[in-house]
């Protein structure tokens, strides 16, 4: 891995640099052995709340192939199952997607990406078929980024690009697992890693001290015992002409933290240099309730401290006052569970170990048994009750949910509508605005979910209608934090009509948003939100209009209004 020079990671700057910005947010005060204030720079004038952020997740390997050359490495040549080998997607891919302006045109505003580190060489059969690692989640070093992926220098262009255009970089982490055992990728040593029992799901011990499936080394994140670096690593390193450096960096680690040289810490020193030398903007953390909940209590701490670092070092490329952004998947969380997971015998508080966000595996339940009202309401109750402060992910289809929302696509629009107006996080899975198709002949388990993106699709109609729709709904909330981080309160029961408000820190924002309204002119009331004479734009139509007596007439072809107030 590329990394910053001793001199420049030892040396402390203090860098004052002033921004405009017409929404004044506090200073960002960033801890460090002396305390500095670091003031943000900001290309936009909508301030950027993660708590109302629009994610986009994608897998690298099957969004854009930005670079035919790294499509055939390591020799991964093998023969696999039907979507379970690399099929050329990669870092650069994304770049120019972004470049294009696919994503701003989304109104996405943070991007989640597969573990991009480098991946087991060989091939595996789990019993879905010989597979690659196509994923990204198995692990072989994660000093390095895969070369099916692309390299270090894509990845520092991809963070960098995507900040000039606004989107903040979500990087997937694994500290659960290393790659499945094969010829060419052995198994580190026993202090390292333990390859069973299986887990039984019984209880919070036979989740954690176990392996997730067969042939998945799991690392003994629980170990307080310091131990040497696994001999295919330091071979594999030696090999590169590496080992004395990436060796002295670890050093200068352990002696800057104090941290003891355990399995769990060199993953996490590995994983925050990332975010230390690129400005990487949060995790997604994989596997949360396999690991025990101190491990990521740690991992977050060293990630802000890491972020802080590079805001320090980097003040013309800060973008806010954020802190570093932890998100979790932990496998079969919902938000009716509030800031506890259930082992059975135990009950944990994983929020309170350095998680601000947590994946939602219960959304596209409540999406399907509950109309609008009663979906908005009880999220945003939800988070302004038992969940002040911290927030939830929510989606409708994901890359290992083999029950999402609308697995056939018949549902597309209402998809939309319901993910990106519910309070939370939204998390659109690539494909969702294109309707890619969740059902693949001749694929086993998970690989339906992980066909290549339909690009091709953009050429129909239909698609390009439902793509608008995705489109302006997006934008809407990427540019009001009021619709995932606000208050909800319905104004109106039939036609439907309410309001989000979000007042903190000096940001204040309100809408209206109308669904279930008759084609042609419609008239809401909107006198809680808006004064008379306040001009406001119906952004879903274009449609501009004036505020009178509590009032707002629009005449569109459309069943949905979304109202803001021009400025």
């Amino acid at each position: 891995m590329k990394h910053l020079s001793t001199a420049i990671l030892l040396i402390c700057l203090s860098i004052f640099v002033s921004c405009k910005e017409e929404t004044k947010t506090p200073k960002e005060i960033i801890q460090t052995k002396e305390t500095k204030e670091v003031t943000p720079v900001t290309t936009d004038k909508i301030p950027f709340i993660w708590e109302g952020a629009n994610v986009y997740f994608l897998l690298a390997d099957r969004f854009n192939n930005g670079d035919t050359s790294n499509d055939e490495v390591l020799d991964r040549t093998k023969e696999t199952a039907v979507l379970r080998g690399f099929e050329g997607g990669d870092i650069k891919g994304i770049i120019q997607k972004i470049e294009e302006g696919y994503f701003a045109n989304l109104g996405i505003n943070a991007l989640w990406v597969n573990p991009l580190v480098e991946q087991i060489h060989d091939s595996v059969d789990e019993g879905t078929g010989n597979t690659y690692p196509f994923h990204g989640y198995w692990a072989k070093d994660w000093t390095r980024i895969d070369p099916n992926f692309g390299t270090y220098d894509d990845l520092k262009k991809l963070v960098e690009v995507a900040h000039k255009n606004g989107i903040r970089i979500l990087m997937d982490v694994v500290i659960n697992h290393t790659g499945p055992v094969t010829e060419k990728d052995p198994v580190w040593s026993d202090d390292w890693v333990r390859t069973g029992p299986q887990c039984s799901y019984k209880d919070y011990e036979t989740a954690v001290k176990c392996t997730l499936v067969a042939n998945l080394p799991d690392v003994k994140t629980e170990s307080d015992e310091e131990v040497k670096l696994p001999e295919p690593l330091l071979k594999k390193w030696k090999e590169e002409g590496r080992l004395e450096s990436e060796m002295d960096e670890l050093e200068i680690f352990f002696a800057k933290t104090g941290l003891k040289k355990t399995p769990k810490n060199y993953i996490i020193k590995w994983l925050t240099d990332y975010v230390r030398e690129l400005g990487i903007d949060g995790y997604r953390v994989d596997t949360v309730k396999h690991v025990e909940e101190g491990v990521w209590a740690v991992l977050a701490e060293q990630a802000k401290l890491a972020f802080a670092e590079w805001k320090k070092n980097n003040p013309e490329k800060v973008l806010d006052n954020n802190e570093f952004y932890v998100l979790g998947e932990l496998y079969g969380y919902g938000i009716d569970g509030k800031r506890f997971y259930d082992f059975g015998d135990r009950k944990v508080d994983y929020y309170a170990n350095g998680f601000d966000n947590l994946i939602n595996f219960q959304f596209k339940y409540d999406a399907k048994k509950l109309d609008y009202e009663k979906l908005y309401s009880k999220y945003s109750a939800a988070l302004h009750t038992g969940l002040i402060g911290k927030s939830v992910m929510n989606y409708i289809s994901s890359h290992d949910d083999g029950d999402p929302f609308d697995k056939e696509r018949k549902k597309t629009f209402e998809s939309a509508t319901k993910l990106l107006l519910t309070p939370g996080i939204s998390q659109v899975y690539y494909g969702d605005e294109t309707a890619r198709s969740l059902i693949i002949e001749g694929t086993e388990g998970d690989a339906t979910l992980r066909s290549k993106m339909n690009w091709e699709d953009l050429e129909n109609e239909d698609t390009k209608l439902l793509l608008k729709h995705w489109q302006k709904l997006g934008n809407f909330r990427k540019n009001h934090p009021s619709i995932g981080a606000g208050k909800h309160k319905m104004i109106n029961e039939s036609p439907y009509v309410f309001s989000r408000t979000y007042n903190k820190d000096n940001i204040v924002d309100k809408v209206v948003v109308g669904l279930n309204q008759r084609k042609g002119t419609k008239t809401l009331k909107v006198d809680t939100i808006f004064k008379d004479g306040t001009t406001v734009i119906d952004t879903y139509s274009g449609t501009e209009t004036t505020v009178r007596d509590g009032n707002v007439t629009i005449n569109s072809d459309y069943e949905i209004v979304l109202l803001e107030a021009m400025k």
